[in-house]
């Protein structure tokens, strides 16, 4: 999926590859490891009986050699509902302070009504932008950074 960020003086295009959670469709995600500039993992923060799975997936994807250095954004959805845990509670759950050196943020979020959702992409633009992974990709693929141009 495709989506333009930014103002019109300073229009930045990002591909986004939204993957789901469920473990049929986890194997395709390894295929697309190599050329991500970052991780966006959602979390429903509503539905504690699958926390234990999801920090097991997250996981699994952190510690992916294909991912070194990618910068994670954690977003803990469903916050415009009761039942949902905070995203302090889940950030405790998953145990992040594992997390070497990787940039990361952990967001409390919701799509129903858009809580927290331009904030994260904000954030994640910024860090993928300077981040040095991003710089390695365009290395390999030829493209000229935008500091240089």
């Amino acid at each position: 999926m495709q989506k333009g960020l930014g103002s019109q003086d300073n229009i930045k295009e990002n591909i986004f590859f939204f993957f789901f959670c469920q473990p049929s469709l986890r194997s395709i995600w390894e295929k697309y490891y190599e050329e991500a500039h970052a991780v966006v993992f959602v979390i429903d923060a509503s539905c504690p009986s699958r926390f234990e799975d999801s920090k097991s997936a997250l996981e699994k994807v952190i510690r992916h050699e294909d991912l070194q250095g990618a910068p994670l954004l954690i977003l803990a959805n469903k916050q415009d509902l009761d039942n949902a845990a905070s995203s302090d509670e889940l950030a405790r759950y998953l145990d992040l302070k594992n997390l070497d050196e990787r940039i990361y943020m952990f967001e409390a979020v919701s799509t129903f009504d858009g809580m927290g959702i331009k904030e994260s992409m904000d954030w994640l633009v910024e860090v993928m932008e300077r981040s040095k992974r991003t710089e390695m990709l365009r290395v390999r693929a030829g493209v000229t950074s935008p500091a240089s141009a």
